[in-house]
This record gives C-alpha cells, structure tokens and sequence, in this order.
C-alpha cells in the first residue's frame, strides 16, 4: 500500500443542511469509491438497538444519502446490518431508516445467513452471506465511545456483519482477552468485500457509548477507502493514545497500512479545524466478557424485540 493513505473530512453544521447529500457523494468520490453499474452495493449502517435511537443508530439522513450516491452510480443497493436486538427490518424502522429510504429503490433487510469464517488464532465465526458476496460495501458508521472497546469508528462498524446471536457468543468466547477479540474484528475485516467508509461525526456520542452516552456537536463528516486509515485520524483529532483503543493497538501491532499517524494524511477540512475540546472517552473500560445472566437477558430481550417488531 502506497503511503500516506488519504482520509477525506468535511464541516457539516447539521442533518438538515442542505448540502449534506452533495457533500457525502463528494465524499465517496474523494475516497476513490469505484461503484458502478450493476454492481450489488451494501450500504452497512450501525443499528446497534432500540434504546437512544437517535443517537446510537446511524443517521437516516447519513445513509440516505449514501444510497443516493450509489444509486446514482447505477447500482443495486441492500441496506442491511445486524444488529444486537430483534433484526435489520425492526431497527430500521425503530431508527427512522426505513421511513427515510421509502421513496427510494433499495432494499432492507437483515444481515443473515451466516458462513463460518476461521480466524487466524483459532475457532469460527459466522459472518452474514449477503455482507461477503456484496460487490462493494458502503459502511455508514457513527462516532461514538464504546465502555468496552474505547472508541467505535469506522472499522469496529463491520462487526454488525457477523450474524446475530453470534455477537454475543464472540462477547462469550473471546471477550476475557481484549486483544484476541480486537483481532476476531481485524479477521472479519479482511474476509469482506471491498469496502469505502464514512464516518458521521456531525453529532457523536460521548461520556459513555455506544449506546448510553451524550451528544457532542462537532460537525465532521469523513471517508477514506481504508477505515483503519479513517479512524486513525480521528484518534489524533481526540488526542487518544492505542493503550485506550484496544482495536487500534492490535492493529498497530499487525503493522496494518493506515494505523500509524505518520501514515494518514487529511484533506478537505484540516483535522485541526474541528474542535474536541469536551470531548470525554471512558475512564475506564468494562469487561468484554458478559456474565451468563446478562448474556441470558441479552437473548430475551433480543427475542422479544422480534416478537413484538412481527406482529
């Protein structure tokens, strides 16, 4: 990989601009995105759950517009994701998704069908069918802090491709060792298809994520072709350190192109021209590994969610 890998950023005063689909598709062409006609485009957002929708989900706005891009491209585009409780179809409507895309010709559904994926230190994973045979993947992801992993960006967002319940059961098996889960997710990153990110940072979550936290208002819009790349410029703007984002020392520690900050150059916006200051990370983390009765209520409630979103 040539260096340094580019990271494109964008000031963007709200969701209601009305410059922001112009400004995404400026995005993606910036980022090299080479969708083209025919070609079968999933756009992946992050539908983590029912509970702070509006903050914890991707943007209906965000992913609209991402679908405009590619269907401007002549493309065939899924909106999809799995998300943590009830399914796809549930949480897009739960999220405003699914009113949002009404008008457009994508489909919405579930990241599904799994194929067991090996991982490179041992064990299986099942990653959804209609993620790995997509021609290329519009990951929407959301800026957020995670009370487990320190940050969730542009890569950790590809996680929602592995199916269901197995999200938990990886939270099971690999969560008492942060690094060895923070390579099951490098692992699901290579298996996919080629992919382009953007990140929505206009209105993040801090304090707490990646569900619980607050709002922080600071403008950003940003994409690149290699979301370690993405995310790396963000750890900069945040003034991290890898000892707090788990992802991004494993990372480092595979010497993946775009995780050293040498490496990652901005354009667009200047990096320094959004302002973090307030901007408040976890203290400290909490386990991965989930107690059997949270695990066990976790399923339930994930059930119930189902039931209830069918009738």
């Amino acid at each position: 990989m040539s260096y340094p890998v580019t990271v494109t950023l964008r000031r963007i005063g709200g969701y209601d601009d009305p410059g922001l689909d112009g400004a995404v598709a400026a995005l993606f062409e910036a980022a090299g995105c080479p969708v083209g006609r025919g070609d079968r485009v999933l756009v992946k957002p992050n539908l983590v759950g029912p509970k702070n929708t509006a903050l914890s989900c991707s943007e209906p706005h965000v992913v609209r517009a991402a679908c405009l891009f590619a269907l401007s491209r002549g493309a065939v585009v899924t909106v999809a994701d799995s998300p943590a409780f009830g399914t796809g179809g549930i949480m897009a409507r739960l999220a405003g998704l699914t009113q949002a895309l009404a008008d457009l010709p994508v489909t919405v559904e579930s990241l599904d069908a799994p194929r067991p994926l090996r991982l490179a230190h041992g064990g299986s994973i099942g990653v959804s069918a209609k993620a790995l045979d997509a021609d290329h993947i519009l990951n929407v992801a959301r800026l957020k802090c995670h009370d487990q992993m320190g940050m969730t960006l542009a890569t950790k967002n590809f996680f929602g491709c592995v199916c269901g319940f197995r999200k938990s059961l990886a939270h099971q098996r690999l969560g008492r060792d942060r690094a060895r889960f923070a390579r099951m997710l490098l692992d699901v990153l290579a298996a996919l298809p080629p992919s382009t990110s953007l990140l929505d940072g206009i209105v993040a979550m801090h304090k707490a994520g990646p569900v619980g936290g607050e709002p922080f208002a600071l403008g950003l819009l940003g994409a690149a072709a290699n979301p370690l790349a993405l995310d790396t410029a963000v750890y900069g703007l945040l003034r991290l350190a890898p000892d707090v984002v788990p992802l991004w020392a494993e990372a480092l520690r595979q010497g993946l192109g775009g995780t050293r900050p040498e490496d990652v150059a901005c354009a667009g916006e200047p990096l320094e021209s959004f302002d973090a200051t307030g901007f408040l990370t976890p203290e400290t983390l909490a386990p991965l590994h989930f107690e059997p009765k949270r695990f066990v209520r976790g399923r339930l409630r994930s059930v119930l969610l189902t039931l209830r979103g069918r009738r």
